[in-house]
């Protein structure tokens, strides 16, 4: 399955809001880096906590002001939705690549946005400082996407390596060599 072939499928921000929170989506991009930007998005999430524009909105204003647990957070909902919304399990742990080779049939781009999503919050798990976490969720993306078409593969050897020296580093750092003939 080619996750780059997604050509003429409408895409998430194609789905209306409401007029109410496509004024408030507006409101908040107009003031960005004001409070009130915040509070802008929030209400529009209140008002349609379902629709991914909004969760993106929220994700991107998070991800930007380096609040990185609570763009966390939105990420993880943002993928529960979206695989709730392809009929597929709702724990991304539980993905298999039988499940990827259904949903397609329903949308391809929303099976992209899935693992698109899921890459970004492997990637703030790791500025996170939890690279175990991160590695989690690569691998599960690495198991998906084999061919690396959505290109996580320094970030995958990345936390790989900061895996590795974590747990040298719980060792005490210590190498013992075995002397041999």
């Amino acid at each position: 399955m080619d996750l780059l072939d997604f050509d003429g499928e409408p895409m998430y921000f194609d789905e209306p809001v409401t007029p109410e929170v496509d004024g408030l989506l507006s409101e908040a991009a107009g003031c960005y880096g004001e409070e009130v930007a915040e509070q802008r998005l929030l209400l529009a999430y209140f008002i349609q906590p379902e629709h991914l524009t909004v969760l993106v909105a929220l994700y991107r204003y998070f991800y930007y002001r380096h609040r990185y647990r609570e763009a966390l957070i939105t990420a993880d909902r943002a993928i529960a939705l979206t695989a709730a919304r392809l009929d597929l399990p709702t724990d991304w742990k539980a993905l298999r690549e039988a499940d990827l080779g259904r949903s397609v049939l329903v949308s391809m781009s929303l099976t992209r946005f899935l693992l698109l999503a899921l890459k970004g919050s492997a990637y703030l798990l790791f500025r996170l400082g939890d690279p175990a976490g991160a590695l989690q969720r690569f691998e599960k993306i690495a198991e998906l996407d084999t061919s690396d078409r959505l290109g996580i593969g320094e970030l995958h050897a990345m936390a790989r390596a900061a895996v590795a020296r974590s747990a040298f580093e719980r060792a005490g750092g210590n190498v013992r060599f075995i002397k041999t003939r």
